[in-house]
């Protein structure tokens, strides 16, 4: 069932909680385009891990309302917001995708809250200094990138009619990702039950509009807001060796800067690689 949070700006977040509702809470923040209907493990593996899980909308994707101008570090408040109004004490974090960089905020910026962070398949910092940012990127993402370097309206002409493609038929989005999927992710996305999430996740998220998506590309191509060396927690950073979304430099960068970070790459394995990983790393993230 779905919960709405008031933030204190009197916007509207849309929550999502599966598993056991007496578990540890793990916050999942979800990839870009998504929701927090996005591929989870079962309700039957969380309860036998005692886990409490925890997914919300980003502002301006499915039931939540938008936030214009935001950055990465803005996650930070809402995932603050979500956890006072569950009365919970401390929890851990876990980022797919685009929700990477903002489960990294929330670990940076909310000290004493947060045990433990793990970002699968995130993105570093644009700019980040030694890291050439585009190097192994698919060619739609870096259109992506560059559009949103030439500012919020350029974006929204390219994402805004591709969302409404989406909207009437959600499929689309990974049809048109195809001819840019390593055999690994074909084979992942070709798993009916996933294949069925990912489309369920994306009509959600872009139902209303494009803007939690252009809001995201947005939030990645300026300042973050906060230093990831700021993270105080043990912080795992997974990566597939093929990636070409999100390139597996940027996960390197990032261990070399956080600095209680542990870095997985795993050989074979590409960007959708996340989707089959989630169950082995939950129970890292509520390890004592």
């Amino acid at each position: 069932m779905t919960d709405i949070v008031r933030a204190d700006d009197g916007r509207r977040i849309a929550v999502e909680q599966s598993g056991d509702p007496s578990g540890r809470p793990v916050f999942l923040l979800h990839g870009t385009p998504g929701s927090r209907m996005g591929p989870a493990p079962r309700g039957m593996l969380l309860y036998r891990l005692g886990i409490r899980l925890i997914a919300f909308d980003r502002p301006g994707y499915g039931g939540s309302d938008r936030l214009e101008g935001r950055d990465v570090a803005a996650a930070a408040v809402d995932v603050l917001t979500i956890a006072e109004a569950l009365k919970l004490g401390t929890f851990a974090l876990v980022g797919r995708s685009g929700g990477g960089p903002h489960a990294l905020a929330a670990a940076a910026l909310l000290p004493g809250r947060v045990t433990r962070v793990a970002a699968l398949v995130s993105l570093a910092p644009q700019g980040a200094e030694g890291l050439d940012w585009y190097e192994g990127m698919t060619e739609s993402n870096v259109v992506e990138y560059n559009a949103a370097a030439s500012g919020v309206g350029v974006l929204e002409t390219r994402l805004a009619p591709k969302a409404a493609a989406i909207r009437a038929n959600p499929e689309s989005l990974i049809s048109g990702l195809y001819q840019e999927l390593s055999p690994s992710d074909r084979q992942t996305v070709a798993d009916l039950g996933i294949r069925r999430m990912l489309v369920d996740n994306f009509a959600e998220g872009l139902k209303h509009s494009a803007y939690g998506w252009i809001d995201d590309a947005m939030a990645f191509s300026k300042p973050w807001g906060f230093d990831p060396a700021d993270i105080a927690v043990p912080t795992l950073l997974w990566h597939g060796a093929l990636d070409g979304f999100s390139p597996v430099g940027h996960a390197r960068w990032l261990a070399d800067r956080i600095p209680d970070a542990k870095v997985i790459v795993q050989p074979g394995v590409a960007h959708f690689g996340a989707l089959d990983i989630l169950p082995d790393v939950l129970p890292w993230l509520v390890e004592s």
